[in-house]
């Protein structure tokens, strides 16, 4: 069997995957990219990964760049409030409801939401495009051997091919950064999140609302009217037992649970969707790269749902790592270029995790007096304007 020869080899056809695939393709790097699972492109379809993706403003250079943004843009669903509602009074209401608005620091909205599945679809399509990148569905990383100045990989279907730049993108379990011998620091919460979609008799007005009470927040991100309706998406995280018992209701009992936890901030939730659960860790890499290899997105990094943060950390990673590639063309992958990666990324990637998981934590609270804290501190938060825009800024990524 011939064994062939590209600049990168990518494990994992993910969202995080699938567009670094696009984004080094459009660069002019030969890409071989597989995952062992074929992606699922249609909502319907059976395994399709229900739960969405809010690109924040600084991905949108990223994705263009990709040749990705044209495509996503008509789909996509503004984000121009963040909206938190703390509900953690004896009844479960709003008692204290603060929006920050984008307008406040750009005339941009803060993202933009696009069902996961969706963007799979795109990404596939935007691939096939690309007559240097080479994408094998179904197929696995197996094991590698790394060399001086490449690293030979062998695939679960028995090929193997020469790459002299190996990116994880393969997830919180990735097969590669265990080949390549670097640990990671988890920690769990004993929560799960449901993920679904639901329809609603009251405009979003294109505000993403985290309703806070205990166990975790319940998010609702916009989504594009269905069947005329407005829509969003919801990630509602609880205890494994509650998320447990909740995904065995039948649909009445369920929706009336969902009512009361949304704290009635859209009105009447309508479900518009099948559940898919996952469960919540918070997880960091040793470090972001190993001998001719790169650690990217979840292979890299894992944080709870809250603010919009995971994917967006994956693509400043990407932009990192593809700055990087195009100035060191003809030294690819070498330890200089891959310690500078390391380098760029682990400090602002140990902040970021460190930081959700704390609001994670803040948004278990069960007390009553750990609630009232909870309420007390973001209300003097969004009090001092200069430290609100701060805030805004540091969540978008932004100096």
């Amino acid at each position: 069997m011939t064994r062939i020869t590209t600049d990168i080899f990518i494990s994992g056809g993910g969202v995080a995957g699938l567009t670094a695939a696009a984004a080094f393709g459009s660069a002019g790097f030969s890409v071989v990219c597989v995952d062992p699972a074929p992606p699922v492109t249609e909502a319907d379809a059976a395994g399709a990964d229900l739960r969405t993706t809010a690109f924040l403003q600084p991905a949108v250079a990223t994705l263009a760049a990709a040749g990705l943004w044209d495509r996503l843009a008509p789909y996509a669903a503004a984000l121009q409030i963040m909206r938190i509602v703390d509900a953690g009074g004896e009844v479960p209401d709003p008692r204290l409801t603060k929006d920050f608005d984008a307008a406040e620091i750009s005339d941009l909205p803060f993202g933009w939401n696009l069902p996961n599945w969706l963007l799979r679809r795109e990404m596939v399509a935007r691939l096939a495009e690309l007559p240097n990148v080479d994408f094998r569905p179904g197929i696995g990383f197996a094991r590698m051997l790394t060399r001086q100045t490449e690293a030979l990989v062998t695939l679960t279907d028995r090929s193997t091919l020469c790459a002299r730049l190996v990116i994880a993108a393969d997830g919180r379990a990735s097969p590669v950064r265990e080949a390549v011998g670097i640990g990671v620091r988890t920690m769990r919460y004993g929560q799960k999140a449901l993920a679904f979609a639901v329809s609603h008799d009251l405009p979003h007005n294109n505000v993403s609302t985290e309703v806070h009470r205990s166990g975790g927040p319940f998010t609702l991100v916009p989504l594009p009217d269905r069947n005329g309706k407005p829509a969003s998406a919801v990630v509602w995280m609880e205890s494994g037992p509650e998320v447990a018992r909740l995904a065995a209701l039948p649909t009445p009992a369920f929706e009336a649970e969902m009512n009361a936890r949304s704290a009635g901030v859209l009105g009447p939730l309508t479900l518009a969707s099948r559940l898919t659960q996952w469960p919540i860790i918070s997880q960091i890499a040793d470090r972001m790269s190993g001998p001719r290899t790169a650690l990217l997105a979840e292979a890299a990094h894992v944080v709870p749902p809250i603010g919009a943060q995971g994917l967006n950390m994956s693509l400043a990673d990407l932009a990192t790592l593809l700055d990087l590639a195009t100035a060191n063309r003809s030294d690819l992958g070498s330890p200089a270029m891959l310690d500078s990666y390391h380098r760029k990324r682990h400090l602002e990637v140990q902040a970021r995790v460190t930081g959700i998981d704390l609001l994670n934590r803040a948004s278990m609270a069960g007390s009553p007096a750990l609630r009232d804290l909870r309420a007390r501190a973001l209300d003097l938060l969004y009090s001092a304007t200069p430290v609100r825009r701060t805030l805004m800024k540091a969540g978008l990524g932004l100096r």
